[in-house]
């Protein structure tokens, strides 16, 4: 079977973006809230690593990540740094729990996770700033090939 032709290929990335990137947004402005050092402290308690690190990290990548997969910047950067905060909820908060988000599984992070990394794997679509800034450096290369051509 053949994938959904570019545009609705396009528009489904974009609705993708925005539902993780808003679900990634409100989850961090949640931490942000509570402060780094709260966000450490719950950490430190659960033996995260290096904790204070790990919630600065875990801010950018819900905050930061979000917003930019919002946008649809940097996104292959943004898409795999979600990834890595989601395997660390996973490994830290949820492994061995039943999959219900309702019961403290893992479900949520996991979907968070495959979207991360599904975008990083397919881009932004064409309705994203990585599409803009790509086609901005696309057109001075042809500009230029064509003035060397004589047109």
């Amino acid at each position: 079977m053949r994938p959904l032709p570019a545009p609705l290929s396009d528009i489904a990335l974009l609705l993708v973006r925005l539902l993780v990137g808003v679900v990634l947004v409100a989850h961090g402005l949640q931490k942000l809230s509570g402060g780094v050092g709260g966000v450490a402290s719950g950490f430190a308690g659960m033996g995260i690593p290096l904790p204070t690190v790990s919630a600065l990290f875990v801010i950018a990548a819900e905050l930061g990540g979000g917003l930019l997969l919002i946008a649809g910047a940097a996104t292959t950067v943004a898409g795999l740094a979600v990834v890595v905060a989601m395997a660390g909820a996973y490994l830290f908060a949820h492994v061995g729990l039943n999959p219900f988000v309702d019961s403290g599984g893992w479900e949520l992070v996991g979907v968070i996770a495959a979207g991360g990394l599904a975008l990083a794997a397919t881009g932004p679509g064409r309705f994203s700033v990585d599409a803009l800034v790509a086609g901005r450096r696309r057109r001075p290369a042809r500009h230029a090939a064509g003035v060397s051509a004589g047109e």
